[in-house]
């Protein structure tokens, strides 16, 4: 059945039963919704954060939010609308996180690039993995760095109506804003995510200065890069375009096109177990005493 962000209503009854379950005292009732939601939330969160040990806390806090709130949801909106709107209260409001220190401006990002010298790609008898992968590397780290070069709202608004599909009635109400400064959000994100990439991707312009394999190597060196520990490239996930099964609207700006494209192009990652992770927590309390904690 169709989870998107589109369809935000297609399985709200399952929760809202979920719910009505688990402020009653149904454990799994509780842990079902965990399992429903986590990995789209950790999506969310990591396209926030940028490293995946951050967005873990920041899902973490959120789920943890989502326990204590549990019984005020008065099913005014859907239950993951209701979920996502204590997600971007969190993000807009979380301590800086080190990623935003770094990627603090498309200026400031742009003249990295330009700093880091091409070299020729890593010898790939040397490399603990697929040469491959270390080039997705590169790719999925530069795509997640543009997307923190944006100030948090622009930033949400981006992640939920470019990446994952939300439209702007949708998008409007999970930031609690109007569906037009919604539109213009995403607007401004897309504009500049698009002009960036067509200045500085070779991946839009073959012309362009930016090439994921020659810039590999030096990023290794720099430490930026672990062979031995990547990031974001797996090789074996979904695509969020997949997940969120929504096509792309029809633009008339063919780079803007192009860069979506890519940005869509974007692993949805398998989040961690978070219902074990949280159970060590609940069961230090007792179990209604969550749900009824303000």
């Amino acid at each position: 059945m169709d989870d998107s962000l589109v369809n935000l209503h297609t399985r709200d009854g399952e929760d809202r039963a979920l719910v009505s379950k688990a402020v009653g005292g149904d454990r799994q009732a509780l842990e079902e919704l965990i399992h429903r939601h986590q990995s789209w939330i950790d999506n969310v969160a990591l396209r926030m954060v940028w490293l995946p040990e951050d967005a873990e806390d920041v899902t973490q806090e959120i789920l943890i939010k989502m326990l204590t709130r549990l019984v005020s949801f008065r099913g005014e909106s859907s239950f993951r609308t209701w979920l996502y709107r204590i997600l971007s209260n969190h993000v807009a409001n979380m301590r800086r996180r080190r990623s935003e220190r770094v990627f603090s401006s498309f200026a400031a990002y742009g003249a990295s690039i330009d700093a880091t010298p091409d070299m020729d790609p890593p010898d790939p008898e040397g490399l603990p993995v697929d040469a491959g992968l270390i080039v997705e590397e590169v790719r999925l780290s530069c795509m997640m760095g543009m997307i923190l070069c944006l100030d948090r709202s622009h930033r949400l608004a981006f992640i939920l109506g470019a990446m994952l599909g939300a439209d702007a009635g949708t998008g409007s109400a999970i930031m609690s804003i109007s569906s037009e400064n919604f539109r213009q959000k995403l607007s401004r994100g897309r504009r500049k995510i698009s002009q960036f990439m067509d200045e500085k991707c070779g991946l839009i312009r073959p012309e362009n200065p930016c090439h994921c394999a020659r810039k590999a190597q030096a990023l290794i060196l720099a430490g930026h890069i672990s062979p031995g520990r990547l990031l974001f490239a797996s090789g074996d996930t979904a695509r969020i375009k997949e997940m969120a099964r929504h096509e792309l609207e029809v633009m008339d700006d063919e780079a803007l096109a192009r860069s979506e494209e890519f940005i869509r192009d974007q692993p949805f990652y398998r989040s961690p177990d978070f219902v074990r992770i949280l159970r060590d927590t609940i069961d230090q309390i007792p179990f209604q005493r969550v749900l009824s904690y303000n």
